[in-house]
């Protein structure tokens, strides 16, 4: 009788085992299933373009900004391109770089916006400052556009860079006596005229004869490796003042494909 129990109890305890067994692969088989992986591509932000010339990058950042406000305000893309590209020094100076004035303007009578001060024609003047860089370019526009001292230059052909260049010298934008002609020469390296035909929607036609001085002399040389102002300015018969002056730069760095004017 003993026997009996104890064999159903080993029996009993023997099927008990199983059944846990059993029980304990199905819950393995029932565990969180694995993440899947994510096979969709990542977007890959390309890497930004390089430029070898200060002046290109400054042209293709705010060209389009130039351009309406050429539109809205009758002022040449050209010359909002120049004169940015001269005041701001492609957009590297400090007044620039703080401030985003990109057009040297002073704060002058009734400006109610931010200031900061820098050494100018005096000492200590007031410049103003903005928020971004598209307001330096429409307060730019508006300079232009609302002061009667500046109303002969829209009476001139928008297409006419040359006799805006040389009316704003004119009209006490800048003092220095070569500021037309910077003007004009960062225009024609750049070919900046092309944007006041985009925005007209036509080509104006140049008078392309050139005089005998003009073909037999360069305008511009392309800095290429190797290149320094001393190098160049040896090259042309020119001092690197000479070189500096002729084109707006505060220092003897240059950029490899940077066109540096050597004659007006």
């Amino acid at each position: 009788m003993k026997l009996k129990i104890l064999t159903l109890l080993f029996v009993s305890l023997f099927l008990v085992s199983c059944g846990a067994k059993r029980k304990s692969k199905k819950a393995s088989n029932k565990s969180t299933p694995k993440k899947e992986v994510d096979v969709t591509p990542k977007k890959v932000t390309p890497p930004a373009k390089k430029y070898s010339d200060v002046k290109l990058q400054y042209i293709d950042t705010y060209s389009e900004i130039a351009m309406e406000e050429m539109r809205r305000y009758k002022v040449p893309a050209s010359i909002t391109l120049a004169q940015g590209i001269l005041e701001s020094r492609s957009g590297l100076s400090e007044l620039t770089r703080k401030s985003n004035n990109h057009f040297g303007i002073k704060c002058h009578r009734g400006w109610t916006g931010g200031k900061t001060y820098h050494d100018d024609d005096e000492k200590g003047e007031c410049f103003r400052v903005y928020k971004h860089p598209e307001s330096s370019f429409r307060d730019h526009s508006l300079f232009l556009a609302e002061r009667t001292r500046y109303a002969d230059l829209f009476k001139l052909k928008i297409t006419d860079y040359k006799g805006w260049a040389k009316g704003l010298r004119k009209a006490g934008y800048a003092t220095d006596k070569k500021y037309p002609e910077k003007l004009i020469n960062i225009i024609e390296a750049y070919d900046l005229y092309e944007y006041d035909e985009k925005v007209l929607g036509k080509k104006t036609r140049r008078n392309k004869r050139k005089t005998e001085k003009e073909v037999s002399e360069p305008k511009f040389h392309s800095v290429v490796k190797g290149d320094t102002l001393y190098s160049i300015s040896r090259k042309y018969g020119l001092t690197v003042d000479k070189l500096k002056s002729i084109n707006g730069l505060d220092s003897n760095n240059i950029d490899i494909g940077q066109k540096i004017y050597v004659s007006y």
